[in-house]
């Protein structure tokens, strides 16, 4: 019998049962998930392992509101090896106000077709 060790231990967050996922490879190198009750856990697995993505969080400067700093997030998920690359980005960045949320304040950064929008108001002081 092939020998297989168990490479990353993944917790499914698509639904409530939140199963723990486990990806084994195999002798051939290949690699198998287990612990999966749904296809959509295994897609998700799958994903988590070959290509993580994650939305992205932080605050961004603002020039003239009456905040010095405004909410921003990415419209879509992207791949969580960027991460670092897109704050830098970020940090760099200042916006002038008026804003409302949902304002594209950063388009396709880093041509990852995501965009960094507002994630609340801001009015001029």
């Amino acid at each position: 019998m092939a020998e297989s060790s168990i490479v990353k231990v993944i917790r499914c967050i698509v639904c409530p049962t939140g199963c723990e996922i486990k990806a084994i490879k195999g002798a051939d190198d290949k690699v198998s998930f287990d612990g999966y009750t749904c296809k959509r856990g295994l897609e998700y697995a799958e994903q988590e392992f070959y290509e993580p993505k994650r939305i992205l969080t932080t605050t961004i400067r603002v020039e003239n509101g009456f905040l010095p700093l405004i909410p921003v997030r990415t419209d879509v998920p992207i791949l969580k090896e960027k991460l670092s690359e897109v704050l830098k980005i970020i940090a760099k960045t200042k916006v002038k106000t008026p804003i409302k949320m949902g304002d594209l304040l950063i388009e396709n950064i880093l041509d990852l077709g995501a965009n960094i929008i507002a994630s609340r108001d801001l009015s001029e002081p």
